[in-house]
């Protein structure tokens, strides 16, 4: 199994195990409030709310992580060994270096600028290997379907996805939005203090979570996929450097 995939189902794992709490818990409440071995009390309608909407949390959790590994991995892989110089990186790739080597995508004072332009310049003049390389991801909080599609381009690939997989993360899921759609906005929402977590979860059922879960994961795990195809056939590099 690949560092990507394994980092995936783990941190899946985590996600699965809360929901089965959760499915045990619906379960029991259907023979009145459900009760944990030793509470004095049983669990409430608003406590059962409030531990169903930390699924959202933890879904966007999977989603965050999964892609912070992903793009990790392609600047781990540019820069393994001090093996590739900026000229064998693909077009695409060389783009995001020569962005971070020259902080083009920063506010900068005209010194500032004029430093990181010499940064770069001395780089390629002592013909030295791609190093010190961490690719900007954007800002927290923002990671969805069209986001993941944006990295990938911005990568120089194209995502695979097949189509039941894509039909389903692009399908209405909860107030016009498709699954990774609305983890965001409900993670976002419960973040920023715009949403309580007992309304956030209000009539929802652990079967609906487990529903979001799945095509959640369904895509993802594609998504882990694409990138370890990626890197496998050195598509970071230009075609003429890709060992054969």
């Amino acid at each position: 199994m690949s560092a990507l995939l394994n980092g995936f189902q783990e941190r899946l794992a985590e996600v699965e195990t809360y929901l089965e709490f959760l499915s045990t818990m619906e379960l029991r409440a259907q023979h009145g409030p459900p009760k944990l071995e030793g509470a004095e009390h049983p669990i409430s309608a608003q406590q059962q709310r409030i531990l169903y909407s930390s699924v959202y949390l933890q879904l966007y959790n999977l989603v965050e992580s999964t892609m912070s590994r992903c793009i990790e991995a392609v600047t781990e892989a540019a820069k393994h060994g001090n093996r590739w110089m900026p000229s064998d990186l693909s077009q695409s790739l060389r783009r995001e270096w020569v962005r971070v080597m020259a902080r083009t995508h920063e506010e900068l004072t005209p010194d500032h600028r004029l430093e990181s332009a010499l940064r770069l310049c001395d780089h390629l003049v002592a013909a030295l290997p791609v190093a010190e390389f961490a690719l900007d991801k954007g800002g927290g909080g923002n990671w969805d379907d069209q986001a993941i599609e944006a990295i990938s381009k911005r990568l120089g690939f194209q995502l695979t996805v097949s189509e039941p997989v894509y039909s389903a993360v692009k399908r209405r899921f909860q107030d016009d939005l498709g699954p990774l759609a609305l983890v965001k906005q409900l993670r976002n929402r419960l973040a920023h203090g715009s949403i309580s977590f007992s309304e956030c979860a209000e009539n929802v059922t652990v079967r609906r979570l487990l529903d979001l879960k799945d095509m959640t994961v369904d895509y993802l795990r594609e998504v882990v996929g694409c990138f370890n195809t990626y890197l496998d056939s050195f598509e970071y590099l230009l075609p003429e450097r890709r060992p054969a």
